[in-house]
């Protein structure tokens, strides 16, 4: 149960490697059931922001809070249970290379505490994800067997493959053709739209920003729709520049944003 109005906060966070600020005074929040397009060049700092929301990194300064508890001195006992309600989206996927894809997906359902009571029905729960992705055909697979698109998909099946309350999606367009790129925005869309998701995703493609702003599930078709009239489907945008952030609006605002380096993220 989340208390208070956010799913994940941030207030004033920094942080610093050797020396050199990588997060600065960072401060925003992601509200239940909201979608936050986090934009920025590389090394701008949106996959340490990422690693803060999981416990991997601490800050220098600055709290962080996650459904509704401070978790900013948690100990790694602690961060256990807190990570058990979120899923990742790892850049490449993140699959492991020996276990076949079925293995892979059941993952966290065999290997987390607040889930094991669920482990005689973690075949079951695999092959479900994966048919949400349209894979329930490779369970017997390995990555290798895979393409770059079809594994990114896998790595969607193990991160809602335990309905977490929060999913952090680290550039999972990145490297992807167009067409295969638009594929997995379209079942972030879906997974948005049938679950209610919060749901942050770091990228540097302003299109994925606009189709998940613009689109909505249509379960009747089973496909991703332009939306029409209202677009206000609780998407905001983050830009980050050499750890900070720039900017945080809708799309309207970022598109009429006149800052040289926001303008750089606009869909044209």
């Amino acid at each position: 149960m989340v208390r208070g109005d956010s799913i994940l906060r941030f207030e004033a966070v920094s942080l610093q490697f050797d020396g050199e600020t990588v997060l600065d005074n960072v401060t925003f929040d992601v509200p239940p059931g909201g979608t936050r397009i986090l934009l920025g060049a590389a090394g701008s700092g949106k996959t340490v922001l990422l690693k803060l929301a999981l416990g991997l990194l601490k800050p220098d300064a600055g709290r962080i809070h996650l459904f509704g508890d401070d978790v900013t001195d948690f100990k790694e006992s602690q961060w256990y249970e807190a990570r058990a309600k979120v899923g990742v989206l790892f850049q490449e996927g993140g699959l492991f290379d020996s276990l076949n894809i079925e293995e892979n997906v059941s993952y966290p359902l065999l290997n987390q505490e607040k889930h094991s009571g669920e482990k005689n029905l973690a075949s079951g729960k695999a092959r479900e994800a994966l048919k949400f992705v349209g894979l329930e055909n490779t369970m017997e697979k390995f990555p290798s067997e895979l393409s770059g698109g079809m594994r990114r998909r896998v790595g969607i099946a193990r991160a809602t493959v335990t309905a977490p309350q929060l999913l952090l999606y680290d550039s999972p367009t990145a490297g992807l053709d167009p067409i295969t790129a638009n594929r997995i925005i379209s079942l972030i869309i879906k997974d948005r739209d049938m679950h209610n998701t919060t749901s942050l995703i770091a990228t540097h493609r302003a299109q994925d920003g606009h189709m998940i702003t613009n689109f909505r599930y249509n379960p009747d078709s089973g496909t991703v729709v332009r939306t029409n009239g209202n677009k206000d489907n609780g998407t905001r945008f983050f830009v980050m520049q050499s750890g900070r952030l720039v900017f945080n609006g809708t799309e309207g605002e970022l598109e009429a944003s006149s800052d040289p380096y926001v303008s750089k993220f606009i869909m044209r």
